[in-house]
């Protein structure tokens, strides 16, 4: 094991808003090393989410990215034979993580032409509290409710 704990680089911030987090959010949804286009596509996805909902961008993004933040997860443990799905509260760093990917991860389920374009209408709709990555959300924590008899067996 190792004797100390290696030191986390934060993400230098966007030169357009001023931001580590659009920096980490950019680097999942960028593909084979290509920061400029998946910085491209995020852009203009801002603007395309400013003008469907005549609000800032920016903010709307940030809500959605909330919205879709998980409180608890189900972590497997394997006690006696049988694997039991016990609910364990998500650590600060690893809930942004997550969130980020669903909304990654679900926008490029989505039907549209562009990424940006499926990148925009799964902000907008998770910040109405709708789209999959929100349902992602849901279903996690209605799985940890339904386990919550299990919460004793800690990880």
């Amino acid at each position: 094991m190792r004797k100390t704990k290696a030191k986390k680089i934060a993400p230098a911030p966007d030169s357009k808003y001023n931001d580590a987090l659009v920096t980490r959010f950019v680097n999942n949804l960028m593909w084979e090393g290509k920061k400029n286009t998946a910085f491209n596509i995020f852009y203009d996805a801002m603007d395309r989410v400013s003008k469907t909902t005549n609000e800032n961008g920016y903010e709307i993004w940030k809500k959605a990215l909330s919205n879709v933040t998980p409180a608890v997860e189900v972590r497997s443990r394997r006690i006696g034979g049988a694997t039991f799905q016990i609910p364990t509260e998500v650590r600060p760093d690893r809930k942004i993580s997550l969130s980020i990917k669903w909304m990654i991860r679900f926008s490029r389920e989505r039907n549209g032409r562009s990424m940006a374009e499926k990148l925009a209408n799964e902000i907008v709709a998770a910040a109405k509290g709708e789209g999959g990555a929100f349902k992602k959300k849901e279903d996690t924590h209605r799985m940890a409710e339904a386990n919550k008899a299990f919460s004793h067996f800690k990880v």
